[in-house]
Formats: structure tokens, C-alpha cells, sequence
């Protein structure tokens, strides 16, 4: 036996013992403890130490707990990413680019930046610097200084042609057509650089517009109908029989007024609504000249004042005689509706009785071509494209209906198989019978045409009937293109009948400031005839003006006295624009669908009177 240092015996049994306590343990154990699987802890307390194993770190991140390995592998994988794909992205948008190189300008597009400018060499008044055409000034600074009404005088405005009248009945219609243009097609305006040009000369028209009637008051009872005068064969000075540039001037300009108006009232109307949808951008404008267009056409509208403008006026009546003014009214109220909103409008467009006091159910082929003096085309087309965007129902469904009809007519008459006008051998159109001055008519009816295929394709129409014919929108966009590449150069002449377009043009075109040089010299009255009289070109080249055209066997004489085939016209300048910005591709295609719908209300149809009842 051994020594027990902290007390007690201690005992070494031997094997019998050892044996029999073996036994009793085996009899006490639990079997089924032996086959459960210790923790970590268990067994180090059994086995004693163990080798370090590393356990997972783990990260609460408050709405998920994850290992810090992921994490990490994450957060590495985000770096990795930057610099593989983030940063050659950001080194690449850093690096200055080129911009793309702008499209190539068609030939429309060419002669488009030159028609533009004729309306610079027509300004009258004082002239801005950024004119553009250095051999004009300032010109005109007394006109109607003689008139107490209207502070200032009539300084302003646009020359009419190859003279120095300024005649409003042409130029407002020019405004009117010129808005229609960028009021459809201001996109393709700004993509060749010309939208705040063509604005700009808008504005300069509708600026004095404005001057020649009370256009802050809401009635009145006058209009100023033109400025200048010219008598037949006259012996006197006045704007025909002097040969002067419009700086020189130094007759008397007398102002012509009209107390009654219907026409010309309603085109002026006309002018300053379309125009105010233009500026919708310039809100105080706009509405200026909403307020002058509601005087405008009240003025028009008026029963007591139902003559003409021009009736028994010899100063206006041999140059632009109005025929009527019903087709004025039905294009008068169509703008006034699209400015305003105005339903009481939309009704008088639609009143049954306004195109048949126009003459438009009679299918008369002369009131198809659309010019300053017939504004039918132009009306109709207008309020077919209210019926086939808009849809406003009844009641105004059956006049607009029979408008779509018409209109489809008037460009049936433009397809050469039916014979309605004859054409030359070149391919013009002879809208006005083989009369003098045929481009500008044709100019009008290429842009009505092309105007009305691109209406088609916006409502995805594919064409439309001609009695059993059926023509698509691509027909009228082959004739206003065949129109307009006559005046262009394919023409049995090879020549382009506007100034600067082209190697071969006129140059000895009929207009007083063009043919005169800016030399310092004053010419008098009778002074300039040796520059009218001058076989030599033009000293000025009067960029962009468009010669009024051939005879009908295509024949043209470039001959400064002969104006029948040289001298350029405000309106005849209008309808080159509006056929050009139609056709050229080179600012996109198609229409402004919703522009011109800015101030109309949204129509809910009525419902239709219930049928009368059944008799018997």
C-alpha cells in the first residue's frame, strides 16, 4: 500500500476486482448516449486537445447575415468590375468626339436657303443689320406719315415685287402661307438652320400687319389697304413710272384705306392666327396677336361692310382685284379656330351655307388652284386635316366630310391622265390657262399636294379614289416634286428660274433695286431708265427670287421690260418655300401632327337628334 499524501487509504485493486467493476459498468451505461455525436466541447473534455480548426466569420448586416468571405469576394468583385468595365467606359465618354457629320442638303434644301432670302431683299422700313443683302438700307421711313392714327406711320413691311408698292392683301397672304410652312414643318426648319430666319421674316410681316388697323381695339371700322400707287400708263412719278431704288424715293406715296373689307380683313385675320400658333413659344406675343386677328375678322365679318376692297379703287383693282371674299371667309375661320379654339368659328367653317355662297360644290376647276386670290384649296385642306386627326363628329362631320371630298377632287385634277388643266411639253402645269406668271400656281398647288400625301401617311391612309382609279399618297408626292424640278432646271430651257440657283438663271430680272447700283448716286424719277433700259445683267443679284415663268410652249425671254417673265412676287416667293420645305428630305420627313391643335379644346361629339318618327 501505497502513502495517501491528502488522506484516506488508497487502494491498487487487483485483476478480480478490476474484472467485476468493469462488468457493472457495462451494466450502468446508457447505449444510446454512446451512439450520439459530441460537440466540439464534449469531446475536447474527453479527448483531450485538439489541432486549432478556423471557423466561419459571419457578418450581421442588420437585414441579412452573411459570411465575411462572401463579402469580401463581392466587394473585390465590384472593384474588379470598375476597372474592367467602368473605366474604359468613362475613359471613352471623356474622350472629345466628332460630332456626325450633318446630312448632305438636297437640291430642295439648296434652293430653299435662297428662296428665304428674297424676303431680306423686299423689306421695307429700317433694316436690322443682320440684313443679309448688302445693297439694300433703309427705305420707306415716311410711309403714312401723313395718317394721325396710327403713331409712327406704315414704316415697315414688304415691297410687293419688281416695284415699291406694298400691297396687304398679297402679303398678308404671304404671312398666312409662310406660317402654315413652319407650323408643319418646323423640325425640318431647325435641322437646315432656317427656323428663326423664316420667323424673323414672318414677324417682320406681321408686325406691320398690325400697324394698319387699331389692332388694340376691339372694333373698328377702317383698314389700311396699301401703301404706294401706280397709275396705267402714267405720266407722273409714282411707284410704275419711276425707275427708282426704294432708298431713292422721293414721290408721293399715298395710303389707300378701306371701310369695308370682308376679304382682305379676313386674310389679315388669317395672317396674324397662324402666325400666333408659330409664336405659342412667346406667350405675349402670341396672344397680341390673337387680340388683332378677333378685331381683324370681326371687322371682316361685318354685314354692313360686304364690299370688296378693291371695287372701284384704281389703284388696287388692275393689280390685285379680290374676285370674292366667301373663300377668304372659310380660310379666315379655319385659322381662327386652329388660334383660338373657338367653336362658335368651327360652326361658321361648317355652316352649309359658307361653301355654297364659295361656289365649292360646283367642281369648278379654277377654284382648285389655290393662290392669293383663291384661298378654297387651302381652306378645304385645312379642315380635312380637323376630320381626319381629330374626328370631331357631329355636328360638324357632314361639312367636313364633304371638305375631305373636294379636296380629294382637287388633287385629282393634278394627275395628268384626266386632262383637267393642260401642261406644257416640259411638264408645267397650266393652271392658269397659258396665261402669264404659271410657276407661282403651280409652286401653290406642288405644296397642297405633297402637304396632302404627308396627312395620309400620318394617319396611315394609303391613298384615295379618283372615281374608280385609285391613286396612293406617292402620285401627288411625283407631281409637286415634277413641278418643282421644273422651276428647278428640268425644263426644256435647262435653266432654274430662281436668281442664284444653278449656273443658268435669270439675270435681268425685273426689280427697280436689283437692276440699279449702289454706287452712291441718286437716280431721279426718270434718272434710273438707263437701268431699266440696260441689256447688261443686274448689278444686284436679288438671291432667291423666282422669275413668275415661261409661256406656255415653255419659251422664256430674259428681259428686264418684259415683268410678265421676270418679275418676282412676295406671294409667288411664298408658294417656292412652302413646295420646297415639303419636299426636301434632308430635316427628316413628315409633319408636326399635333402643333397646329395647341389652343383646340378636347371635342366630345353630341349626341345626334333622335330620327323624326315613322309615318306611314
Amino acid at each position: 500500500m501505497y502513502a495517501n499524501h491528502w488522506g484516506g487509504s488508497f487502494e491498487i485493486a487487483d485483476g478480480a476486482h478490476e474484472a467485476e467493476d468493469d462488468h457493472s459498468r457495462n451494466m450502468d451505461v446508457d447505449r444510446s448516449a454512446l451512439s450520439r455525436r459530441l460537440d466540439d466541447t464534449q469531446a475536447s473534455w474527453l479527448l483531450g486537445p485538439q489541432e486549432n480548426k478556423k471557423k466561419d466569420k459571419y457578418i450581421d448586416l442588420g437585414c441579412v447575415v452573411c459570411k465575411r468571405k462572401l463579402l469580401w469576394y463581392f466587394f473585390w468583385g465590384i472593384i474588379v468590375a470598375f476597372i474592367v468595365i467602368g473605366l474604359p467606359i468613362i475613359i471613352v465618354k471623356s474622350i472629345p468626339k466628332k460630332k456626325p457629320a450633318p446630312i448632305p442638303p438636297d437640291a430642295y434644301a439648296n434652293a430653299l436657303h435662297k428662296a428665304l432670302m428674297f424676303f431680306n431683299a423686299q423689306k421695307s422700313g429700317k433694316l436690322p443689320k443682320n440684313n443679309g443683302v448688302p445693297w439694300r438700307g433703309d427705305s420707306g421711313l415716311k410711309d403714312g406719315s401723313d395718317i394721325t392714327d396710327v403713331k409712327g406711320g406704315l414704316v415697315g413691311g414688304y415691297y410687293d415685287a419688281g416695284d415699291n408698292i406694298k400691297f396687304h392683301f398679297p402679303m398678308a397672304f404671304s404671312m398666312t402661307l409662310l406660317s402654315w410652312t413652319v407650323i408643319e414643318y418646323s423640325e425640318k426648319y431647325k435641322a437646315l438652320g432656317e427656323y428663326d430666319h423664316v420667323r424673323d421674316i414672318i414677324k417682320w410681316g406681321t408686325d406691320y400687319l398690325l400697324l394698319t388697323f387699331n389692332s388694340s381695339s376691339t372694333s373698328i371700322n377702317k383698314m389700311y389697304s396699301q401703301v404706294g400707287i401706280a397709275k396705267i400708263n402714267s405720266t407722273t412719278p409714282d411707284d410704275h413710272y419711276c425707275w427708282m431704288r426704294p432708298e431713292d424715293m422721293d414721290y408721293d406715296r399715298p395710303v389707300q384705306t378701306a371701310s369695308s373689307a370682308p376679304d382682305l380683313g379676313a386674310e389679315v385675320a388669317a395672317a396674324l392666327a397662324a402666325a400666333s400658333i408659330v409664336f405659342k413659344d412667346d406667350p405675349t406675343y402670341s396672344k397680341k396677336l390673337v387680340r388683332g386677328a378677333t378685331t381683324a375678322y370681326k371687322f371682316a365679318r361685318d354685314s354692313g361692310r360686304r364690299q370688296k376692297y378693291s371695287k372701284g379703287n384704281p389703284a388696287i383693282e388692275p393689280f390685285y382685284n379680290s374676285t370674292g371674299y366667301w373663300d377668304e371667309y372659310m380660310w379666315g375661320a379655319a385659322w381662327m379656330y386652329y388660334a383660338t379654339g373657338n367653336t362658335s368659328v368651327l360652326q361658321f367653317a361648317t355652316d352649309p351655307r359658307l361653301p355654297q355662297n364659295a361656289n365649292v360644290n360646283l367642281i369648278i376647276p379654277d377654284l382648285s388652284v389655290f393662290s392669293w386670290d383663291n384661298k378654297l384649296p387651302g381652306a378645304e385642306l385645312l379642315l380635312t386635316r380637323l376630320r381626319i386627326m381629330l374626328n370631331p363628329g357631329y355636328p360638324y362631320e357632314e361639312s367636313l366630310l364633304m371638305y375631305n371630298n373636294v379636296t380629294q377632287l382637287t388633287m385629282c385634277m393634278a394627275i395628268r391622265k384626266f386632262n383637267t388643266f393642260n401642261w406644257t411639253q416640259g411638264g408645267l402645269i397650266q393652271l392658269n390657262h397659258g396665261r402669264a406668271q404659271p410657276l407661282q400656281y403651280a409652286m401653290n398647288f406642288a405644296y397642297l399636294a405633297n402637304l396632302y400625301a404627308d396627312y395620309l401617311d400620318a394617319v396611315n391612309v394609303p391613298g384615295w379614289y379618283c372615281g374608280p382609279n385609285y391613286f396612293s399618297s406617292s402620285d401627288m408626292r411625283s407631281f409637286a416634286k415634277s413641278q418643282v424640278d421644273y422651276v428647278l432646271g428640268n425644263n426644256p430651257k435647262k435653266m432654274s428660274y430662281i436668281v442664284g440657283y444653278g449656273k443658268n438663271y435669270p439675270e435681268h430680272v425685273h426689280h427697280r433695286g436689283a437692276s440699279i447700283p449702289r454706287d452712291g448716286t441718286k437716280y431721279s424719277c426718270t434718272g434710273g431708265f438707263k437701268w431699266r433700259d440696260s441689256k447688261n445683267p443686274n448689278p444686284n443679284l436679288i438671291t432667291g427670287a423666282m422669275a413668275p415663268g415661261p409661256d406656255r410652249f415653255d419659251g422664256f425671254i430674259d428681259s428686264r421690260k418684259n415683268y410678265s417673265y421676270t418679275e418676282p412676287t412676295l406671294a409667288g416667293n411664298a408658294g417656292l418655300v412652302a413646295a420646297l420645305i415639303s419636299l426636301t428630305g434632308t430635316g427628316g420627313k413628315g409633319i408636326d401632327k399635333n402643333t397646329i391643335f395647341s389652343a383646340v379644346p378636347p371635342l366630345y361629339p353630341s349626341t345626334p337628334p333622335p330620327p323624326s318618327a315613322w309615318k306611314p
